[in-house]
């Protein structure tokens, strides 16, 4: 008897401290409010995503940090958020650093404007597009290339973009006898180039070259669509996606969920609403 009733008091100890564990949890879990969604960006890349001192025109916190994440893809991520009733986070990474930090687990996805390419592709799924950009040059006031027509007037010119991207790696050299000097790590850098007179011009997609516009009064933009002598892309170079993790097919459907219902005007009208909220200088 007294070894039955050791087994019980035993059991029963056990239980407890089971139901007292999984509790804890549970009120872990209500208290965060819901699934928490870890989303990576460079916060450096305007009108796609920026940093700003404080929360306004609904500005998320930067994880780790005192300042703020704006931008279209923060007004994306939103977005799915609200959709599916999650929280969000935002976590800053430079460029190089995003696609191995969703393939390791570190964030959830990277909502960072990435071109849904078949290289990327073999490394992360990419659900979207959430947006379609075309390709355009920025050049400066002065610089002899305002009146370009098409890219063949940009031959044996000086030029860079950023690294890592289509605009350098594809772009770039489409150009004849293009001076291609060392691609930039980031957005703001390739801008600084250009500025400065490091190069005639470079090559971006219009949402950058939009925000560019705004924050530097004296460039000029290039866009050479239906000239028939304008840069070759295919779709997925033009198709902007949000990478997950491979495999990881319960996010992958519910972000295509929020998306594929959203038309391209819809993209666009989101895109004007970053540009014209984004601060000068970025």
């Amino acid at each position: 008897m007294k070894k039955i009733l050791s087994l019980i008091l035993v059991l029963s100890l056990a239980l407890s401290v089971a139901a007292f564990a999984a509790c804890g949890k549970n009120e872990g879990e209500e208290a965060s409010g819901s699934r928490v969604l870890k989303v990576a960006m460079e916060c450096a890349y305007a009108p796609y995503n920026w940093s700003q001192s404080d929360d306004s025109n609904g500005a998320v916190p930067i994880s780790g940090s005192t300042e703020y994440a704006n931008g279209y893809d923060v007004m994306i991520a939103k977005k799915i958020c609200e959709a599916n009733g999650w929280d969000l986070e935002i976590v800053r990474l430079d460029w190089d650093s995003l696609i191995p930090a969703v393939q390791s687990g570190q964030v959830d996805a990277v909502i960072a404007g990435q071109s849904m390419t078949a290289e990327r592709a073999k490394q992360v799924d990419f659900a979207g597009p959430y947006l379609y950009a075309t390709i355009v040059c920025l050049t400066k006031k002065g610089s002899g290339l305002e009146n370009a027509k098409g890219i063949s007037d940009l031959a044996g010119h000086s030029c860079t973009s950023q690294l890592s991207t289509i605009w350098y790696d594809n772009c770039l050299p489409q150009i004849k006898d293009a001076d291609i000097r060392s691609g930039r790590e980031s957005a703001p850098l390739m801008l600084t180039a250009l500025e400065t007179g490091e190069v005639d011009f470079v090559c971006c997609d219009m949402p950058t070259a939009q925000g560019a516009l705004k924050a530097y009064p004296d460039f000029v933009l290039l866009d050479f669509a239906g000239s028939g002598d304008d840069f070759t892309v295919s779709e997925e170079e033009i198709n902007i996606g949000i990478s997950v993790q491979k495999g990881n097919t319960e996010l992958f459907d519910a972000i295509n969920k929020v998306l594929e219902p959203m038309s391209r005007d819809d993209f666009n009208a989101i895109m004007d609403q970053a540009t014209a909220i984004q601060p000068i200088g970025e």
